[in-house]
């Protein structure tokens, strides 16, 4: 024997939660293009904001974009140096190039327009 239960009056109720599963799967892609773009600027031309400083391209090899968590980032041990700055053995210090700093800085406007986007076509429809 089957019990069956029907609410009548949920429908908005289901269409806001309908709209949400939406909305997460829309800011996943917004996510993922946020983390292409910043890949994309590391790796541009020496000289353009945001772009992976490089010496001997070590660095630059070590760029990772993981799509299961969106982030960015580098492997090599030396990356927080050269981002932050470093003394040196003689008590000198290297400014940072703040390089991953600046990509960011540019890409979260960007962002945040595209998030706005998806959110109002999942409110207003489209």
């Amino acid at each position: 024997m089957n019990i069956g239960i029907k609410l009548t009056g949920m429908e908005p109720l289901e269409k806001v939660f309908n709209n949400l599963a939406d909305f997460q799967t829309r800011l996943d892609a917004v996510r993922a293009k946020q983390v292409t773009e910043i890949s994309n600027r590391a790796a541009a031309a020496l000289g353009t904001p945001g772009a992976t400083p490089r010496d001997t391209g070590e660095l630059r090899i070590s760029a990772h974009a993981d799509y299961n968590d969106f982030s960015f980032g580098y492997s090599k041990e030396y990356a927080g140096h050269v981002e932050y700055g470093h003394r040196t053995r003689n008590g000198g210090f290297v400014e940072g190039q703040h390089y991953l700093e600046t990509n960011v800085d540019i890409q979260r406007p960007i962002y945040k327009e595209d998030a706005e986007k998806q959110l109002d076509k999942v409110i207003n429809g489209g």
